[in-house]
């Protein structure tokens, strides 16, 4: 195949899949004999995002390969094609899953500590129903607390390739620049919570974990490696934040 013949297949596979291919999986679809090499396919992705510049879509890099996107500008625009309504985030989720991303691996009881509040166990079955976050692990300690951590499709769905691609987070009182960044919709504020005080979540920067062997472990651990699809026991906990509106039902 020439190279016009390979960017044209490529294109192809990436709009039928619906879903982000690397380049292992796009080299897979070709007939054996007709197989192009990883740089061929790399240079078909490189000539097809040139195209594509100043159009409607593009090629994006995420965690878990490529994939073929609407631009930001036209989302708005194009809205009506989707029946369903976009998910609404109450303002404890989202903190909950700030606090994973940054702080990872990380425990109920650590976020607890830094929220200053109780989470309740519907906020993180939500998450892990949405497949953004999973038990990466238990703590050593008595009752061996679950740690919890991000995964692959929490990476696509923010449309980032890995975890030093987190827009800067100096503390919880910024969620509101970071929800912009991430374009998520608005989120719905709960109004018995006040975090405006914390200010001890530092900002991620890729070399801390260089020169830390167990942070690296967990970074990669993250990043690397796909859910685990066995659900975690949840632990009773008191209620104190409201309750993420329809956690249970069906997630976007």
């Amino acid at each position: 195949m020439d190279a016009i013949e390979i960017k044209h297949f490529v294109e192809a596979a990436l709009l039928a899949a619906g879903r982000p291919l690397n380049i292992d999986q796009l080299q897979d679809l070709f007939d054996g004999r007709m197989e192009p090499q990883k740089s061929e396919i790399r240079t078909a992705i490189t000539t097809l995002s040139d195209e594509y510049e100043g159009r409607g879509i593009s090629i994006a890099e995420v965690a878990s390969g490529f994939r073929v996107q609407i631009n930001v500008g036209m989302a708005d625009q194009l809205h009506k094609l989707w029946e369903e309504r976009p998910p609404r985030y109450s303002r404890a989720l989202f903190e909950t899953l700030s606090l994973i991303a940054y702080r990872q691996p990380i425990t109920r009881g650590d976020i607890e500590d830094i929220r200053g509040v109780s989470v309740t166990p519907n906020i993180i079955r939500s998450l892990m129903e949405r497949d953004w976050v999973r038990v990466v692990g238990h703590r050593d300690v008595p009752g061996r607390p679950e740690m919890f951590g991000t995964t692959k499709s929490f990476l696509d769905y923010f449309g980032l390739k890995k975890l030093d691609d987190l827009p800067p987070l100096a503390d919880l009182s910024d969620w509101e620049n970071l929800r912009v960044q991430l374009n998520l919709p608005e989120v719905e504020e709960d109004v018995t919570t006040d975090t405006a005080h914390i200010t001890n979540l530092p900002e991620l920067h890729p070399q801390d974990s260089h020169d830390d062997p167990a942070a690296e472990k967990w970074d990669n651990l993250a990043v690397s490696e796909w859910p685990d699809p066995a659900e975690a026991t949840e632990a009773a906990d008191p209620q104190s934040d409201d309750e993420e509106p329809g956690a249970s039902a069906s997630n976007a």
